[in-house]
């Protein structure tokens, strides 16, 4: 798992492909000028480049900019590619993430039980 996020209060992830030689500046540029978003707030900023096997994370800490770099040995995160967007994510939702799973899993279909009249 990519850090503890406990102490997050949001976790935003930027949809599409990102420049993966970016470092804090750059990515922080992303946040604030493309998407209008405070990359000082408590939440954690994720990205994925064109190979999908590996993902960057900023957070701001109270001294500072944290960088999180994670490149798996083998597999590919399940990215979504559709447009170059910043989307909220559950928690659930980050830990399909990390699991290699789609963050757009289908919703769970409740059993219809046998009703008496």
């Amino acid at each position: 798992m990519l850090g503890d996020l406990s102490g997050v209060s949001k976790i935003y992830i930027v949809t599409g492909v990102v420049d993966m030689r970016k470092s804090i500046d750059g990515l922080m540029a992303i946040i604030r000028d493309s998407f209008e978003m405070d990359p000082y707030e408590n939440a954690v900023y994720l990205f994925c480049g064109r190979k999908s096997d590996r993902i960057k994370a900023i957070h701001h800490e109270r001294d500072g900019f944290c960088l999180l770099y994670k490149r798996l040995d083998s597999g590919r995160y399940k990215w979504p590619r559709d447009a170059y967007d910043v989307r909220s994510l559950t928690r659930q939702e980050y830990r399909w993430l990390m699991e290699g799973l789609s963050i757009d899993q289908p919703k769970a279909i409740k059993p219809v039980g046998r009703q008496d009249f």
